[in-house]
Order: C-alpha cells, then structure tokens, then sequence
C-alpha cells in the first residue's frame, strides 16, 4: 500500500479514536457550553441549548461522570462552571466533589433552557447560547462530536465553517474499502499502528474499575460471579462478553474514568476492542498479531460508520461488533475472503437494532453484538458464509456494508422518530 493511502488512513484512524470521559452526546453538550462560557467570558447567567433529536435521545438516561447524576442539567452546569474546551471529549475530566455542589446550587437557579431544535436535518446539532447582562455568546458543534459550526460574541463571528469545509466533512467515502482496510491492518509497517494499543490500555482500565464497584446493572460482573459461571462456564466466549460489557457498565453509570472512543462513541471504542484483546490473550496471539487485529476491528468500524453518519436509529454496537467479529476472525487465522464472510454474517443478524439512547441498559445490547461476533467468525473460519439470495447479502462484501447503512440511515429514520416520541411521552 502506498505511503500516502497509509496516511491517509493513519489520520483517519486518529482522528476517530479518541480517549473519552463519559457518554459522547452529554459530554459533547458540555463541550460545547465549554467553548460558550469561554467565548463569553464568564459563568453565564443563563444558558439556552438546543438539540437534534439524536443528541437529546442519547444523553437523557446516561450518568455523567464524577457526579452520580444522570442527563443533561448537570453536564451543562459543570460546562460552564468547570469545563475546558482544549480537552475536547475530556471536558469535565477535572469534575470533583466541590464542583459537583456548585453544579447543583447552579441548577436550583433555574437558569438552563434545554430544547429540540427544529427544522434541521443534522443527527449531530448542539447549539448553546449562554448570556450574562447585554453579552452572549454563542457556540455550535454540527456533525462531529469536536466539530465547532459557529462560534460568536454578540455580533462577531469569531469561528464559522467555512462551505469547503462542510463538503469535506460530507465527502464521499468510496476511497476506503473493506479490501483497503484488511490490506492496511495486516501490512502496514507495525510502528505506524502501534499507537491503537493505547485502546486496549484504557478500555482494559475501565472493564477493572466495574469490578471495584456495582455499576449500572452488573452484568459484566454478574458474568464473574458463581451464577454466571455456572451457567457460561469460565470460557473464552464468557471472558470476551464480560469484559466488554463490564467496561460499558461502568462508563454508562458515569464513572469517571477515559475509555478510547471509535467515531464519536465510548461504547463503540470498547465494543471494537475488548473483544480482540480477550481473544489474543486466551488464544495466545502474538503481540503484533493482537496490535494488527485491533487496527482492524478499529478500521473496520470507522468504515462502516462513514456512511452510516455519526448518529443513527441503528444501535453503534451492530457496527463495532462487526469490526470486532473481524478482529477476530483474523485471530483465529483467517484471511481475507473469511474477514468478508464474517462482516455479512454479521450483517445477516444484528441489522434493524434500535438505538434507543445511551443508558445502562447498552451493556446488554452491547453483550448480544459481541456474542454474534464471536459465532459469526466461528462460522467465517470454517468458511460458513450467509449466501447472496439470503435476506440483504450480496456476493460483494461492500455493497452489503452499504444496504446495513442504507437501512441504518435512510429505512430507520421514521424508527427514530418514533423511539423519541416514546421516550418523551412516558407515563
């Protein structure tokens, strides 16, 4: 593979996988009111946001972390009284105790607007408009969790993207393939993706911290308990489900803790990592073979995710585990065509998974997404493949990724619609 292909690749790939403290979608919000609050130059006394449907979907049943608080009000109080926008999604990674009581004696205030911002047709819209006496500034993050739109106090436009670089941040994705990304994990020079490892250091940390605790609903750990090895027995397959789903326990509960994030979601980063390493350490991988395998599951999802957008009515875990199922399958020693088999096994089962926002309950979805990546390389190995006339499958491995995004982006945007409606509208 060309030098120049490779960094391409290589910048892709950093600019996807990034370290997190906490659920994406509130932090992102903070973030935001970071870079308000900054711009105005003082704790607001006031704060409006806006939100696409998504973004509101995803933050309002996850824990924030250092404040055992769920949603959104805390997450922008500690925004405006303690975030730092140059720590981009580590913005409330200095939250402490004192902090968290500020946040709360903020909030009794009553000085937080949080709405749907109508009329846009972005999944990924955060606009904040924070005021103190005549001033207000206003920030706005549009298509990337990190991405500014606007930034402006009063009437000065300060930041405002430019619409050479929103065609940029739409551009076509056909440069990458599945081909691209299998030659590039297992043939690029190894000091060029050495970097992923970290990946395993911080997810690995947060699978540790769930075990300290009881977050969320258990269910990594209720995996390590006499029930739950009695009935998975102490297995490879139990190892990779418990660990992953450990991690995600722990980041949904809000602990504050970084875990390595894959196209804007914590979840994703731990489901496209946790089960590789589990696999290469119990199977005894080489160290290289475990750092090429991560770059693939990575990859893998970074890929899928081009087209299938930053936010969508399909659940991150269908794409992760995919990256995973791959990951693994070259483990076991597959080869090309069977990294291909195992994506449309994937794709054969877990398509049409609802995203219903971030929340503790993640675990088990993402639980299922790494049980079927597991059995999905099982079969690729053996080069059991789901056939063409079977469901959304064709012969062309690409051309199937993209019918699961089609689906993901374009069939399940009334799905969406209505998820929200059911979430806003509980009894």
């Amino acid at each position: 593979m060309e030098k120049s292909l490779r960094e391409q690749i290589i910048a892709l790939v950093k600019s996807e996988v990034v370290p997190a403290v906490g659920c994406t979608e509130p932090i992102a919000v903070a973030l935001c009111v970071a870079k308000a609050t900054e711009t105005l130059g003082t704790v607001p006394e006031h704060i409006d946001v806006l939100l696409s449907a998504n973004i509101l979907k995803n933050a309002m049943g996850v824990g924030i972390p250092g404040t055992d608080m769920i949603g959104l009000p805390i997450a922008i109080a500690l925004g405006a009284l303690i975030g730092k926008s140059e720590y981009g999604l580590e913005v409330l990674k200095e939250v402490s105790g004192e902090a968290v009581e500020r946040g709360k004696a903020y909030l009794k205030e009553d000085c937080i607007s949080i709405g749907l911002k109508k009329g846009i047709t972005e999944k990924l819209y955060i606009e904040v408009s924070a005021t103190c006496g005549n001033d207000t500034a206003v920030a706005i993050i549009s298509g990337g969790h990190t991405d500014y739109a606007l930034i402006k106090k009063n009437e000065e436009v300060l930041f405002q993207e430019s619409t050479n670089d929103q065609a940029d941040t739409n551009e076509d994705d056909s440069w990458l393939t599945l081909r691209k990304v299998y030659d590039f994990a297992t043939t690029a020079p190894l000091e060029e993706i050495e970097f992923i490892r970290q990946a395993k250091i911080l997810n690995e940390q947060a699978a540790a911290e769930s075990l300290k605790g009881n977050y969320g609903h258990t269910l990594g750990k209720t995996l390590t308990r006499p029930l739950g090895k009695g009935i998975f027995g102490d297995t490879i397959f139990a190892h990779i489900i418990s660990s992953t789903a450990c991690a995600c326990d722990a980041r949904m509960a809000g602990a504050a803790i970084p875990v390595m994030s894959n196209s804007g979601s914590g979840n994703q980063g731990i489901c496209a990592t946790l089960p590789v390493v589990k696999f290469a350490e119990e199977n005894h991988n080489t160290d290289e073979e475990l750092i090429r395998a991560l770059m693939l599951s990575h990859l893998t999802a970074i890929y899928i995710k081009q087209s299938l957008g930053k936010l969508s009515a399909l659940c991150g875990c269908v794409v992760a585990s995919t990256g995973s199922a791959c990951g693994i399958t070259y483990l076991m020693g597959g080869d090309y065509p069977k990294i291909t088999y195992a994506v449309k096994n994937m794709i054969a089962n877990l398509t049409g998974m609802i995203c219903d926002g971030a929340k503790p309950s993640c675990a088990l979805k993402l639980a299922s997404g790494v049980s079927t990546a597991v059995l999905s390389a099982m079969l690729a190995v053996q080069r059991n493949c789901v056939s063409p006339v079977e469901g959304i499958i064709e012969d062309d491995v690409d051309r199937s990724i993209h019918n699961l995004t089609k689906i993901g982006k374009d069939a399940m945007d009334e799905t969406d619609r209505c998820v929200l409606e059911i979430m806003t509208h509980k009894q």
